[in-house]
């Protein structure tokens, strides 16, 4: 989204049946991946011969079991779970093609791909899947004649090396495609441009509008920028990208990750997250004519002007993400592995507050006019999209209910001031907060806050029964 100018949801016109029916004739296409989103974001579903798809999936869907839901990132199926367990024998859900989604796979030659939504047999959303958790805030925002326009900005580090051989190394010793950081570099990316114009040329053919990559902070980190455009939308956009990537890293003999930190003397990888709410085609952010010009200073502080007032409902809905961020931070970082991004310094926030244009804290406001807009600097590559934008609309909007206000602009270094309010601290903490909070309940229902905060209570205790390289290097001669 960039600054200046006026920002309006971009023609992405669906493929259409017919479009589809010739390339099948032709035999343009042959296969058709049906795929949904799992709690960790992944695309799991199947591969249909096209007509087949055409003369069956299209009008009754397809099912796959409901274990997809539940189980682990290695496919173990896990216990303590109303939604699938054993006792019922894991029976199957409904994958309900969204025909909206349906787009070519350049990168694979023959395919398409759908998305799909998880149902139930009566027809009826499963409340706990992805999708289904971020289709419902969207309903509500509609309730109220609003839409909202939003991007993510992904990170991700770049291996010349392939998935089987890092696997197979134990991922140590990888060689990231630089030498050196890169931020901004032009003639390093050069190297790694036959992936990165693959990767930019294919996804926009994929309908996955792609504005810009460029080289990150560290050595061999990349970014892509997205052209804005609904939740919905974007976060289909955002998991059909993750999953095109490692794909076509693997056709170039190399390996991406989207780990929030991949190592622990390199910078992390974020997913920042833009977002405005839009009524009849104005950005509801946005200020009045000329306020705009108006400055404020923030309490305390001296020299620097802070930001533009922005609108009242721009203001409450900051002032709900400020309040609502820790406690809904489980679908920012849904990992271990996520809250080791978060440390002063990294370019990752650590601390709650709000600033014009500065990286030291958790919402960064940009912009003006049409383009006036938020950004969440909190999630990192690994969050699921769904469930990201989700907490963001929930937080924010529970801000305008409330007639909250997000105070002065903050002025400084965010890291440093230790009387900020922090983000939490561990996989746990987040849990905790998360499970407790009477708005991820009201907001999502009570069978999604249980089902998710399991699923991380799950993972950590996975993690806390694992012996690691590094407790082996700590105590294996020397204990």
């Amino acid at each position: 989204m960039p600054a200046g100018r006026t920002i309006a949801a971009p023609l992405i016109l669906p493929m259409q049946l017919a479009q589809l029916r010739r390339l099948v004739r032709s035999g343009s296409i042959d296969t058709i991946l049906v795929a949904a989103p799992d709690p960790f974001g992944r695309l799991v579903g199947k591969r249909f011969c096209a007509d087949f798809f055409l003369d069956s999936v299209v009008k009754h869907g397809t099912h796959g079991c409901s274990y997809l839901l539940t189980v682990n990132m290695d496919m173990d199926p896990l216990d303590g779970f109303k939604l699938a367990n054993w006792a019922t024998g894991f029976g199957d859900f409904g994958f309900r093609p969204d025909l909206d989604t349906l787009r070519l796979l350049p990168w694979q030659p023959g395919a398409a791909m759908v998305l799909c939504d998880f149902v139930r047999e009566s027809g009826e959303l499963v409340a706990e899947a992805p999708r289904s958790v971020l289709r419902r805030q969207l309903d509500s925002l509609a309730k109220q004649g609003r839409t909202c326009l939003c991007a993510s900005e992904l990170e991700f580090y770049l291996f010349n090396q392939t998935y089987h051989a890092a696997h197979a190394g134990g991922y140590r010793d990888l060689q990231p495609s630089s030498d050196y950081r890169i931020d901004y570099h032009l003639m390093q990316p050069t190297r790694d441009e036959p992936l990165m114009r693959a990767i930019r040329n294919s996804m926009c053919a994929a309908r996955v509008p792609v504005e810009s990559s460029k080289g990150e902070w560290s050595r061999g980190q990349h970014e892509l920028n997205f052209t804005c455009a609904a939740p919905l939308p974007m976060a289909d956009m955002h998991a059909v990208f993750k999953q095109g990537v490692r794909e076509m890293a693997e056709q170039h003999g190399k390996a991406v990750t989207f780990m929030a930190k991949y190592a622990p003397s390199e910078a992390g990888s974020s997913c920042h997250i833009h977002m405005s709410l839009w009524k009849a085609g104005k950005n509801l952010f946005a200020g009045e004519e000329g306020e705009q010009g108006k400055r404020q200073k923030a309490k305390g502080k001296s020299a620097e002007p802070a930001v533009a007032a922005g609108s009242r409902l721009f203001r409450q809905f900051l002032g709900g993400l400020l309040k609502y961020s820790p406690e809904l931070c489980l679908f920012f970082g849904p990992t271990i592995n996520s809250y080791k991004r978060y440390q002063p310094g990294s370019w990752a926030p650590t601390r709650m507050a709000w600033a014009l244009d500065n990286r030291t804290t958790g919402f960064r406001v940009v912009g003006h006019g049409g383009s006036f807009r938020i950004e969440n600097r909190m999630p990192g590559a690994d969050a699921n999209p769904y469930l990201a934008f989700a907490a963001m609309l929930a937080a924010g909007m529970a801000g305008v209910r409330e007639g909250l206000d997000c105070g002065d602009a903050y002025i400084g270094n965010a890291y440093v001031d230790e009387q900020l309010p922090r983000l939490p601290s561990s996989l746990r903490e987040a849990t905790d907060h998360f499970e407790k909070s009477a708005l991820a309940r009201t907001a999502f229902g009570d069978d999604v806050v249980k089902f998710y905060a399991h699923h991380a209570r799950l993972e950590h205790e996975a993690f806390s029964n694992a012996v690691t390289d590094w407790e082996k290097q700590r105590y294996f001669e020397q204990i």
